[in-house]
């Protein structure tokens, strides 16, 4: 079992820029890829940022360029940070682990970009 828990999450004014954690209860090093996946209200969660074990990223279009993904295997955590907000980048915000096949899901935390 991988447990995943989520904190940074808040309120800021469109601009600023809020950096989420994540932090994962098993050695992260060889974890083939994680994620950060968004859902706002009444929507799909969808991808925002994937890095894998090798260091290849990718990006939602809507967040290229503003946000960045980061690791630190020793910490056993994953970063997202997001710069620029928009009142559009409104969600929870998910990490995500695929491990042996399996995705393991943290609690997610609020992000709230007020106009």
């Amino acid at each position: 079992q991988v447990q995943l828990v989520e904190s940074g999450g808040g309120l800021v004014q469109a601009g600023g820029s809020l950096r989420l954690s994540c932090v994962v209860s098993r050695s992260i090093f060889s974890i083939y890829a994680m994620g950060w996946y968004r859902q706002a209200l009444g929507k799909q969660r969808e991808l925002v940022a994937r890095l894998t074990s090798s260091g290849n990223t990718n990006y939602a279009d809507s967040v290229k360029g503003r946000f960045t993904i980061s690791r630190d295997n020793a910490k056993n955590t994953v970063y997202l940070q997001m710069n620029s907000l928009k009142p559009e980048d409104t969600a929870v915000y998910y990490c995500k682990a695929f491990v042996f096949s399996t995705d393991y899901w943290g609690q997610g935390t609020q992000v709230t970009v007020s106009s």
